[in-house]
């Protein structure tokens, strides 16, 4: 029966089957399950682009150890704040100094000197009175109340994807605070009328912030750096509002300073342009910066002027001033893109204020842009990853090259337009899809593999199909010498055969007899040539190299006639089924073991794996020439030496002449292979010894003791006519009938060498 073809597209629609692979990595990123590993690809990006200029200068005073150990332990007096503040004001020419610690005095422990905290607050509700550019802190974090219920509660950022609470429900944030009241029983708190921002970020992190909150009162809180960038363009209050999901900063005129793009309307990405510890980032004490401060006010003309240099600083004109905590101990630190270590978050705010200002914000495709790029690079890179033939390991390449340069893409986009295209997700489903397709084209190889074995299975030994498969090669015309044995068979008086069977009995017939010959070959490790007819030709030795090959053509012989010997008991079993020539099938067999040309030999077109050279052609002789003496397998001298040399005694030979064979004029030494040791009886042992004496007495040209000697072997031969199927002679009645009657009739010269010259192939 045919078997139809599988249709081309069929093959093509299994790749289909991998589309599930990349909508998977497309829903993990829209479930941003991807978040950590996305977020560590920016930061590579981060440190591939390293710091850039930014057209807002910010310094930093540090509220560090040395303050502390300065100035004491906190709280400290909010005149201290002030008197910094005004200075960097007035005498630095600071455009705005930003506060990045609540100024609340919840919390205030009972130990502190109310009176000299009445008196530090009182000053500085003075500074700010006056309107300074001067931004406090506000914030959500880390704020528990306890409300009208009795209940504990604790604010938090409200973000407008995910707050549930109506605007009416949200409190606004904790704002600064000061204490007013000189009896503790009676606190009154005053909230100065500075501008605040907040000092909150996304889930603590330093990532994203809010640009502003909403909450239950009518006013917009902003954030640090917002307010910060309004005072350093010099607008007024209302000067920043949030529109059409736009930050907008407005001039009174109505014109636009700038007009910033907000992430779900509300949240703003941090670029970061410098290191916490960098050239670009100027540092200070807070506690040098008021010991400056105080003496600007000092008697001492010196210690004035002292501190007026210091206030004349460049980095501090037109500069942004940001005062916040850096002390590890004060726990208000974190990681970022471009340090090695968590620093101050202080440092965050200043670089979201360079975001603001310079405009630089981190610009990311719309979501569907994404799950394009994800689907493409998969399509490209798992395209190239299965394709096969000549290009397989070009396009392999290729798809490494694919994905090399779309991870170089995201990286130099991110360096020159600050444009953050997706990293995880495309290369993760480009891996994992091209992956998939890789596992199961191999698994399509194994089964194409086990479909190419088992078809040429019947023409090659399986280790001949096995080397053209691991070889990756297509075969070519060529050949080289290698030792092998040469192996041919062919059934005795075949012709009587065809004769008398029908076409399909023959063939039946044939298919089971040459099936069983070529078992054993292969099993003994043999490859099969080709079949000529009812010939067997195999090789052993080749194509892949074995020391034991004569050893093995040896063994395989004589299985082949034990399997013989069954099948003639079987179709005897069978009846009528099959004529009495069948039950009396013989084999013949002949090796020769030596270099041959082993290879392809053909035409470019077609073309077959074998064997030629004079050896072959002497193994063919061997198997024609075996009828001549009675013998159903004949090898020669060479074979011989090679089976004992590595099996022993285990095969039994009969020497039985020096054959000269037609077309060659060098005599061959030609042995009778008698059978495996297991099998031979002593009668043969016997037979075989008397004979051999008797070939001794022929070489001698001892006619007469030769002819004695045969005749008593012919008693113990293992083949005899009329009782062994098919057999009508052996080597002793050869002797004595042909051989040796021919030599009396014709003696040799004296320098005969007991050659005997075959008059027939």
């Amino acid at each position: 029966m045919v078997q139809l073809n599988r249709p081309r597209w069929l093959s093509h629609f299994r790749w289909f089957l991998l589309l599930p692979i990349p909508l998977i990595w497309c829903f993990v990123e829209h479930r941003q399950w991807l978040t950590f590993l996305e977020n560590k690809s920016l930061d590579w990006r981060f440190q591939f682009r390293d710091e850039v200029d930014s057209p807002v200068k910010i310094v930093y005073l540090d509220v560090d150890a040395l303050s502390l150990g300065t100035i004491g332990n906190m709280p400290w007096s909010r005149d201290i704040y002030s008197r910094v503040a005004e200075a960097l004001v007035n005498e630095a020419k600071v455009k705005a100094v930003g506060f990045d610690f609540v100024f609340s005095d919840s919390g205030i422990p009972q130990s502190v000197d109310r009176r000299k905290l009445l008196l530090g607050n009182a000053e500085f509700g003075r500074f700010l009175m006056k309107g300074p550019p001067v931004v406090l802190a506000a914030g959500y974090g880390g704020w528990q109340y306890i409300d009208v219920d009795g209940k504990k509660r604790e604010r938090h950022l409200p973000i407008l994807t995910e707050e549930k609470r109506k605007p009416s429900e949200i409190e606004p944030p904790e704002l600064p605070a000061f204490e007013t009241s000189a009896d503790p029983s009676k606190p009154a708190l005053y909230t100065p009328q500075a501008p605040v921002g907040l000092i909150d970020s996304i889930r603590n992190g330093t990532r994203v912030v809010a640009a502003w909150a909403p909450n239950n009162t009518n006013v917009t809180y902003y954030h640090m750096a917002v307010q910060l960038a309004r005072l350093y363009w010099g607008l007024e209050r209302d000067g920043v509002r949030v529109k059409d999901g736009n930050l907008e900063f407005v001039r009174p005129d109505g014109s636009l300073v700038s007009s910033l793009p907000l992430v779900d309307g509300q949240l703003i990405e941090v670029n970061w342009f410098t290191r916490w510890y960098s050239p670009r980032t100027p540092h200070d004490e807070f506690a040098r910066a008021l010991i400056f401060a105080e003496g600007l006010k000092s008697e001492d003309a010196k210690e004035r002027a002292e501190a007026k240099e210091y206030f004349a600083n460049p980095d501090f004109k037109n500069a942004v001033v940001l005062i916040g905590p850096v002390d590890p101990l004060l726990q208000d630190i974190g990681p970022t893109s471009l340090d090695e270590y968590p620093v101050p978050k202080v440092g965050m705010h200043g670089n979201l204020l360079k975001t603001i200002v310079s405009g630089a914000l981190l610009n990311r495709p719309e979501p569907w842009m994404n799950y394009v790029m994800v689907f493409g690079l998969t399509i490209i890179v798992t395209i190239f990853a299965v394709t096969e033939g000549a290009r397989s390991l070009f396009a392999k390449v290729m798809a490494v090259l694919t994905m090399a340069l779309y991870a170089a893409l995201t990286f130099h986009l991110f360096k020159l337009q600050h444009v953050v295209l997706p990293f995880t997700a495309p290369i993760g489903a480009a891996l994992c899809t091209s992956f998939a397709g890789l596992i199961w084209q191999a698994i399509e190889e194994q089964k194409a593999k086990g479909r190419i074995k088992g078809m040429f299975r019947s023409y090659l030994s399986p280790q001949l199909v096995e080397q053209m498969i691991d070889s990756e090669q297509d075969p070519q015309l060529g050949g080289h010498d290698s030792e092998i044995t040469a192996y041919f068979s062919d059934i005795q008086g075949f012709s009587g055969f065809s004769e008398i069977l029908p076409s399909g009995p023959l063939v039946q017939l044939m298919n089971e007899y040459l099936t069983a010959c070529t078992d054993i070959v292969q099993a003994q490790g043999g490859t099969l040539d080709k079949y000529i007819g009812d010939a067997v030709v195999a090789m052993f030795g080749a194509p892949l190299p074995q020391k034991d090959h004569a050893f093995r053509a040896c063994v395989a012989t004589q299985l082949v006639h034990l399997k013989l010997g069954e099948l003639r008991e079987k179709w005897k079993s069978e009846g009528t089924k099959w004529p009495e020539i069948v039950w009396r099938m013989q084999s013949r067999i002949g090796l020769n073991t030596g270099t041959c040309m082993i290879g392809n030999m053909g035409s470019p077109v077609r073309f077959n794996y074998t064997m030629m050279g004079d050896n072959v052609n002497l193994a063919a002789r061997m198997e024609s020439g075996a009828k001549s003496w009675g013998a159903y397998t004949m090898c020669t001298e060479a074979t011989r030496a090679a089976c004992i040399e590595h099996g022993g005694d285990r095969v039994v030979f009969r020497a039985l002449s020096k054959m000269v064979v037609k077309g060659r004029t060098t005599p061959v030494p030609v042995y009778e292979i008698v059978g495996l040791k297991e099998h031979v009886t002593q009668q043969t042992r016997e037979c075989v010894a008397l004979f051999e004496q008797g070939l001794a007495k022929y070489y001698a040209r001892d006619w007469d003791g030769a002819l004695a000697l045969f005749a008593q072997s012919r008693e113990l031969e293992f083949n005899v006519p009329g009782k062994t199927p098919g057999v009508s002679s052996n080597p002793s009645i050869v002797y004595i009938e042909k051989i040796v009657p021919e030599a009396m009739e014709e003696p040799p010269p004296e320098n005969w060498d007991g050659r005997y010259v075959m008059k027939e192939k």
